[in-house]
């Protein structure tokens, strides 16, 4: 099947301005070549056409003009599957894309399986499986900082740093192999030391790599953000303000969010997973307390909390038991309602949760709450909450053209399991164990590390990749 030539809708299966059909494989040329016209009645020599050239013609089946297109001519190993690669821009009705690749397929191509263009241009050494799957992230790339590490990725910065630290561990296990083979004129005096050295370094570069993954994850995803805070403080105004709809169903009765409200939103070049929910207090409304329960759980397992306090209500105890469940969270504190008499200043807020937080021992490196002022009503303190969100995530680490996030489960899994690797060798030097037995751990960490680019990825693996990819791709 990997010798067969493929054929596939490239531009989506609805209506579109333009559609672009793609083809691909040995006989790529031929097949298209007994469907594609100069003029409506003259064929064209498509083998004889030069290499990134595009032509005008039209497609013509069993005698019948089926649509007016542009036709781009790539001759291998110069196309992205490594193959001769045609691609035909016609309109973009789904009709009309249809009737194109039924009729390449009754001229000798066979439908692309999805991601088969891809998966090919990968066989034939055109870009690794990190690359592959960059080309995937940047399709569905949902915000600016998604896109610019899936390019970064795709630039081959995260599969020459791979390919880096495998040299480096496939020359510690050829040297010792070759002093194992040859011990009269290779010496391994002194060596453990010198080993465990590199396999420091070598580690330590794994952790660094495996850190990025929280923020990697955010950027790809988006960051998990719950609205809290005690009934009718503006939390669901908050969340329409944002998503720009009215999403949420807002009153003067406290309450009313019984269930949480789910929206996707663009912030400042980010993605945000904002989740509403209900007002936390206590209550002996059944209902209300499988509503409050949600909101707990929500605060516990999210990214960010958006902490609401109404500064027209004085602090209670309420306030108390939401602020000791945001003990581990990032959280920002907007005072809502401040166009109204203010019962609650922003020094007093800021005083009453640095108090509790002492109280219930809230501790974490970067557990600074900022308090922002706002008011839904005039959309007040909105801008400042955006910015601080940025600066609490992202601000000064995506600016770095060189630097390498992970976005993928698989990689940070893979790099887990290298340095597990990497640390059972430091574990046999320091236990005074054989040289022989570095190089088992060293190759399964050099191993490991090659499923990340591909080059010792098993057919599963390849096959479970590419399968999520779209047809056309």
């Amino acid at each position: 099947m990997e010798n067969d030539t493929i054929a596939a809708i490239a531009a989506g299966d609805q209506d579109t301005g333009i559609g672009v059909i793609r083809i691909s494989g040995e006989d790529a040329f031929s097949t298209v070549e007994k469907i594609f016209r100069n003029s409506r009645k003259e064929k064209a020599n498509i083998t004889a056409m030069r290499s990134h050239t595009i032509h005008y013609g039209y497609i013509v089946d069993k005698n019948e003009v089926i649509d007016e297109v542009m036709l781009l001519i790539m001759k291998k190993p110069h196309s992205y599957t490594g193959e001769d690669t045609a691609e035909i821009d016609c309109h973009g009705g789904f009709y009309v894309k249809k009737r194109i690749l039924e009729s390449l397929v009754r001229s000798g191509a066979r439908p692309a399986e999805p991601g088969e263009f891809s998966r090919r241009a990968f066989l034939n050494g055109k870009m690794d499986l990190t690359k592959a799957e960059a080309v995937m992230d940047i399709i569905r790339s949902r915000n600016d900082y998604a896109l610019q590490s899936s390019l970064r990725q795709l630039s081959g910065s995260f599969s020459e740093k791979i390919k880096s630290i495998r040299k480096r561990i496939l020359y510690q296990t050829a040297f010792i192999e070759s002093a194992l083979d040859d011990p009269e004129h290779i010496s391994l005096d002194g060596y453990a030391g010198k080993l465990e050295t590199a396999m420091l370094e070598i580690k330590g570069e794994l952790q660094e790599l495996q850190d990025t993954f929280e923020n990697g994850r955010m950027i790809k995803e988006g960051i998990r953000t719950v609205i809290v805070g005690k009934p009718n403080v503006g939390k669901s105004s908050l969340l329409n303000i944002l998503s720009g709809s009215d999403r949420a169903i807002v009153t003067d009765m406290p309450g009313t969010t019984r269930d949480t409200i789910e929206e996707q939103i663009r912030l400042g070049g980010m993605l945000i997973n904002l989740v509403d929910t209900a007002g936390i207090r206590k209550t002996e409304n059944q209902i209300e307390q499988i509503g409050v329960k949600k909101a707990k759980q929500h605060a516990e397992e999210c990214d960010l909390v958006i902490y609401m306090i109404d500064a027209s209500q004085p602090l209670d105890t309420d306030d108390k038991e939401i602020i000791k469940l945001l003990r581990k969270q990032k959280t920002i504190v907007l005072l809502n309602k401040t166009d109204l008499e203010e019962k609650v200043t922003k020094q007093e807020a800021e005083a009453f949760i640095e108090t509790c937080r002492e109280e219930y021992r809230n501790t974490r490196e970067d557990s600074e709450w900022p308090v922002i002022e706002v008011s839904m009503l005039g959309h007040q303190g909105i801008q400042e909450l955006n910015e601080t969100i940025q600066t609490m995530f992202f601000t000064g680490k995506m600016e770095c053209s060189d630097e390498i996030i992970i976005t993928n489960v698989r990689h940070r899994n893979a790099l887990a399991e290298a340095q597990r690797s990497i640390g059972l060798v430091m574990d046999g030097i320091r236990n005074g164990m054989p040289e022989d037995f570095y190089s088992i751990d060293l190759l399964d960490a050099y191993n490991t590390l090659g499923t990340i680019t591909g080059e010792t990825a098993k057919e599963d693996l390849i096959d479970e990749i590419f399968s999520k990819f779209c047809t056309g791709k």
